[in-house]
């Protein structure tokens, strides 16, 4: 179920690209984060009451626990997200989905110092193979050790989404309904993602005018409905069943669907959306900085197996 959680992120960084591409040319001189809140605020406005609507009345209403624990995720996946998807404004779709992946060798890190402990060499190698692999993904500037704003966004973003799945993993929200917190987390980031584009938007008017494309309401809908509801239910729902460490390994296979989605759906979505968003090549930089990620997980994968962690 998580492997299937991680095909619908996947398909979701061309998407959201698309939807970014299309608010540029709905908003036009936008600037950079009302493009993003365009893009992220409508998608758990409407996520939140679809969630209360598959709820039903047998759900219930949130314990203080459940409320504890969405907000906590609400606010760690808001900030992510936010970083994740304006750094998209500035990279590939491919390149910020591997980036991402960067929470995968934070978190047996983060548990190891927590512990006071070296989490040992696997992980520091595994360390040194994901920021070099980001080095080639990003293009570095050797010369001034410089990445673009979209790598150093993502990775930004990569922080919050760790925080966010040790969110998940801690003991006292083992009792939770996992329903009832999704539903808590995306009214964080409904009232969130408003917030940012009220306070960026120069009018109400700007905001409400996407509404009016039918691509741009299409996109929406999906991200909505597949990468948001689905996706986070499933993970909010399986995730505390195996440990937090191993939680992030799995997640490493979505910059794979990503990358595999990005050769061919953009071109698709600009035909039928009337952008400008041509599809990505299997070049040297991405299949080596991204193999150099995965092989990362892959180390790391196999040192947490002897006692699961």
């Amino acid at each position: 179920m998580l492997l299937l959680t991680t095909a619908f992120w996947g398909i979701s960084f061309p998407v959201i690209k698309a939807l970014l591409s299309l608010n540029r040319a709905l908003l036009p001189g936008a600037g950079s984060w009302l493009v993003t809140a365009a893009a992220l605020a409508p998608r758990f406005l409407l996520a939140a009451p679809l969630m209360l609507v598959l709820r039903g009345r047998r759900g219930g209403r949130p314990t203080l626990g459940e409320i504890r624990q969405g907000i906590g995720l609400g606010l760690f996946a808001s900030a992510g997200m936010l970083f994740q998807t304006d750094g998209l404004q500035h990279t590939e779709a491919s390149t910020s989905a591997f980036i991402t992946q960067f929470y995968a060798i934070l978190i047996p890190v983060w548990l190891a110092m927590r512990r006071r402990r070296n989490p040992g060499a696997v992980i520091w190698t595994g360390c040194a193979l994901v920021l070099l692999g980001v080095a080639i993904l990003g293009h570095l500037d050797w010369h001034t050790l410089r990445l673009g704003r979209g790598e150093w966004e993502t990775l930004l973003s990569s922080v919050f989404f760790m925080g966010q799945i040790l969110w998940i993993e801690r003991k006292e929200f083992a009792g939770n309904r996992p329903s009832s917190t999704t539903l808590v987390m995306f009214a964080i980031q409904a009232a969130v993602f408003l917030a940012i584009g009220a306070a960026t938007a120069p009018s109400a008017r700007s905001l409400a005018g996407p509404w009016e494309s039918p691509p741009w309401v299409c996109l929406t809908l999906t991200l909505t409905a597949v990468c948001t509801v689905a996706a986070f239910w499933m993970m909010n729902h399986w995730q505390p069943r195996i440990p937090a460490t191993q939680a992030g390994l799995i997640y490493c296979i979505e910059p794979v669907f990503a990358a595999v989605f990005a050769l061919f759906l953009p071109a698709l979505l600009s035909e039928w959306a009337s952008i400008d968003y041509p599809n990505e090549h299997a070049t040297w930089s991405l299949l080596f900085g991204g193999g150099l990620i995965t092989f990362a997980n892959i180390l790391v994968q196999v040192r947490a197996r002897p006692n699961g962690r």
